[in-house]
């Protein structure tokens, strides 16, 4: 499996993105970029296995405030197969690469489920109730593990 960009100029005619899911995806990726931007790498990708595009995620907008939110899903046909933690995973690593030091967050609907218990296992906590323009009242996710601009600056050094 790995993730593939979705890129502002995509080509939607593709015999992989011939189903409803991705329909859906690229109905809606036009709005998304106008909203907040396309500022590769801080963009939507699909998750792809076996040539089949089985779920989504990116980042809600490039960082600010040296803050990042991820997003990710799987398409109702492959739920409880691994592939949503597997798009967090990626988008986590992603961030990293670009830069250690910025703090990722997520947000969950306010209740337990299959993204809290993702989020958990990848090392992100719950820093309290926010407000979500899709959700409303969301519980927010932050990863822990981030090292702060002290550590990274003084590993440097070294």
């Amino acid at each position: 499996m790995h993730l593939t960009p979705i890129h502002i100029d995509e080509d939607k005619t593709k015999s992989i993105y011939d189903n409803p899911d991705c329909r859906q995806l690229f109905e809606s990726y036009p709005d998304y970029y106008h909203k907040t931007g396309y500022n590769p790498p801080w963009i939507g990708y699909m998750a792809i296995r076996d040539n089949i595009v089985v779920g989504a995620g990116g980042f809600t907008s490039a960082p600010k405030d040296n803050r990042v939110e991820i997003a990710y899903g799987t398409f109702k046909a492959y739920e409880g197969q691994g592939i949503a933690g597997f798009i967090c995973k990626e988008l986590m690593s992603i961030t990293q690469l670009m830069d250690p030091t910025i703090t990722i967050t997520a947000k969950t609907s306010p209740e337990e489920n299959a993204s809290v218990a993702i989020l958990k296992r990848n090392g992100f906590e719950f820093t309290g109730i926010v407000q979500d323009e899709g959700i409303g009242d969301a519980w927010e996710w932050v990863y822990k593990n981030n090292p702060s601009p002290e550590t990274k600056n003084s590993n440097l050094t070294e």
